[in-house]
């Protein structure tokens, strides 16, 4: 019988686990019994949620804020699971942590930004994985760093966890004020690139840092194809122990499902297809004129440090800098093109052209 039950529930993970979009839920913090199960029993009810999320140990920022429940939690989560159906996640960052939740039947477990910085922490929760069966999904680190991203990924797989997904909920940027953590969506779908098949879901709740953003930055993640969301809900979020401003209700969440627009990743219709291929050739065209510009600039860059070696003349002139950078925002502006795109294309292209300078200053 034990058998049957374990092999039915390893059924239900898996089919949840294939789900897309699979969509987990709950309070930030687990406070008390009562306030998680009535979460979950709310979440249940909309239909919507396949996961209940809930933090039980809070790895925060400074001393004396609330740091979680402990494991005094986990025995919660079992019975809102009981009582509602739904699979239970829960963040996880030393093997104290790992064997805690195994032992209450946590469904699925997630590594957090400030454990994925750091590689040793990392590595102790995949010791503490090795011979367990369990899928493991693993935020980004706290800083844009796609290399720890992927050793965290690398540390687990090599643990033996064979079911891996992504959590992308954006990176901590100085002077940053729109979002809590600025999205970065170019870094996410670099990984995207990197592990094509595995699940990339988006964490809107710590990249806004508040309700009025969630919307949007869902819809966003959703056309650049993430495979689902993890939005933080509680029953009162205003009075919740933490984390209040970005949290939302489980009847807001369910709402803000139906409003969301779910896409496909394409389309079987010929008409589509034809058009898309079009278009995307002339793409093809144009980036090759773009690096064939690129490097006829970079050869123009090369003859002036010749005569810079020559005259004994520094490669950086910040005068000339700025005032390339200026005009080209102000036409870029008149072309339909951010300044932000402006200043970081034009970035790169100094830098490069600095380096092929400095290859001939050096020479």
């Amino acid at each position: 019988m034990e058998i049957t039950v374990a092999s039915e529930e390893k059924a239900i993970l898996q089919k949840v686990w294939n789900k897309r979009p699979l969509i987990i839920s709950g309070p930030c913090s687990a406070e008390t019994e009562e306030q998680l199960t009535a979460t979950a029993e709310r979440l249940a009810k909309t239909g919507k949620i396949d996961v209940l999320r809930a933090g039980i140990w809070k790895p925060r920022t400074k001393p004396g804020l609330f740091e979680g429940v402990g494991t005094k939690g986990l025995p919660w989560l079992q019975k809102a699971k009981k009582a509602t159906g739904l699979l239970t996640t829960v963040e996880v960052a030393t093997a104290k942590h790992v064997e805690d939740s195994l032992q209450f039947d946590v469904d699925i477990l997630w590594i957090g930004a400030r454990t994925t910085v750091n590689p040793f922490s990392v590595q102790e929760v995949a010791d503490a994985l090795k011979g367990v069966d369990i899928p493991v999904l693993i935020k980004n680190p706290i800083n844009p760093d796609l290399e720890l991203w992927s050793g965290a990924i690398e540390r687990i797989q090599k643990a033996g966890i064979k079911q891996v997904g992504m959590i992308h909920r954006g990176f901590s940027n100085y002077g940053n004020t729109e979002y809590r953590n600025a999205p970065m969506w170019h870094l996410p779908i670099e990984m995207k690139r990197r592990f094509p098949e595995m699940m990339l879901i988006c964490d809107p709740s710590h990249i806004c840092g508040n309700r009025t953003l969630l919307q949007s930055v869902a819809q966003k993640s959703i056309d650049l194809d993430f495979d689902g969301l993890i939005v933080e809900s509680h029953i009162d979020p205003d009075n919740a122990w933490s984390d209040a401003k970005q949290q939302i209700t489980p009847e807001t969440f369910g709402k803000m499902l139906d409003d969301l627009k779910w896409r496909s990743e394409t389309s079987d219709k010929e008409d589509f297809v034809n058009a898309l291929a079009k278009l995307r050739e002339q793409i093809n065209h144009l980036d090759d004129e773009l690096l064939t510009l690129l490097s006829q600039r970079m050869k123009i860059a090369e003859k002036i440090g010749n005569y810079k070696r020559e005259n004994n003349i520094t490669i950086l002139q910040t005068g000339r800098w700025n005032e390339i950078l200026q005009k080209a925002i102000q036409r870029g502006s008149k072309l339909d093109l951010s300044e932000d795109f402006i200043a970081k294309y034009l970035d790169a292209v100094h830098l490069e052209s600095i380096n092929h300078q400095n290859k001939i200053m050096n020479s």
